[in-house]
């Protein structure tokens, strides 16, 4: 199958630390086509892949002087996928609304992974216009905040079984990896890290719209030692973060789509502790691969309860549910069903429909 897959460009593929979308992105496409599969990756120049690569851009654009023009840049990537779309069988995007309106005109058969939050008033408007459009969801949470949708099917991410080493020692610390933003929940990982008396560590991303939040409430924490904060990290050192810590702590205060880090940390054999949002159910087993929780008070409860999970159990648990195998080959079901299909869609009259045919259509 000759597939196109197009990934935002603010990270490159994969990123060199944070940048779940690009990650899943790499993760497929090298999948793909170690399956046999002829792919071209649409993605910042700087990415790393085997597949065909077209670039967007120079390099990722995030942190970069040209990151305020990403619309602009990803609007000639994407002029560029359509010019270039007769080449393909199938068109997978991952990057959110921009694609719409060019790709309901296509006659090659696409879909989008629905990678963010699409229950905030302006998503929800332009993604009820384009309601015919094949998405696919990265969790059943994710999918039912949106039902409107033409939904071909929900898949969890996946990673490589060797991502991660596998620790069968408890840690003794508790550790926090996410954007330091208030939905992540940072405050109350501290909260929690003080009711059971452990030491917290933090690290992950910060942009530069949660700098006012993290002078305000973070920066003194890290500043009085209270949290020992260990940056933005990828590779070994995240590997080693996770795998280290007792339990990893998840205290969204948003419905977060999918989670990538409860995956990471399962998969070293880390127990996650997570509050009831989002996708958190479908993600961690209660009392098998960590505790789901509704507030501070009862996560502290559930630090004092981690003796009762086997890493290893949680570990064989990983690989048995989101490993890259079970990823790709889900995808490629959905692949095969859309291409068979073909472009046209019952719930989408204009797509596949030239420009002037609409008002050819209309009633003088």
């Amino acid at each position: 199958m000759r597939i196109a897959q197009v990934a935002p460009l603010f990270e490159r593929v994969p990123p060199s630390a944070y940048g779940g979308t690009e990650r899943i992105v790499s993760y497929l496409t090298e999948g793909l086509i170690a399956r046999g599969h002829d792919v071209t990756l649409f993605a910042s120049g700087d990415s790393q892949t085997t597949a065909q690569l077209v670039p967007g851009c120079e390099r990722a654009l995030r942190g970069t002087e040209l990151e305020h023009w990403s619309v602009q840049y990803h609007v000639c990537m994407l002029d560029e996928v359509c010019g270039r779309s007769t080449e393909f069988d199938l068109i997978h995007f991952h990057c959110d609304t921009l694609q719409l309106p060019l790709a309901r005109r296509l006659a090659t058969p696409s879909l989008t992974t629905a990678h963010g939050r699409l229950d905030l008033a302006g998503i929800a408007h332009c993604l009820r216009h384009f309601a015919g459009h094949p998405h696919v969801a990265i969790s059943d949470d994710q999918r039912r905040s949106r039902p409107e949708l033409s939904w071909l099917g929900t898949v969890h991410h996946g990673l490589p079984p060797d991502l991660h080493t596998p620790v069968e020692t408890s840690g003794e610390y508790l550790a926090f990896l996410g954007r330091m933003s208030p939905e992540k929940g940072g405050i109350a990982a501290v909260e929690i890290a003080r009711g059971a008396g452990l030491p917290v560590r933090f690290a992950g991303k910060l942009d530069a719209h949660d700098r006012s939040y993290w002078a305000a409430h973070l920066l003194p924490l890290f500043e009085r030692g209270e949290v020992e904060f260990v940056g933005e990290i990828g590779g070994d050192v995240k590997d080693r973060f996770l795998g280290g810590a007792r339990a990893l702590l998840f205290p969204i205060d948003w419905p977060e789509p999918f989670g990538l880090v409860m995956i990471e940390a399962m998969a070293c054999g880390t127990p996650v502790i997570a509050f009831r949002r989002g996708s958190v159910a479908e993600v961690v087993e209660e009392g098998v691969t960590g505790f789901i929780v509704d507030d501070v008070a009862g996560a502290i409860a559930a630090v004092a309860r981690l003796g009762e999970l086997d890493r290893r159990v949680i570990r064989r648990r990983f690989e048995a549910r989101f490993t890259c195998d079970r990823m790709i080959e889900s995808y490629l079901s959905l692949y095969r069903e859309l291409t068979e299909r073909g472009a046209t869609h019952a719930r989408d009259p204009v797509r596949n429909v030239g420009g002037n045919a609409r008002r050819a259509a209309a009633p003088a």
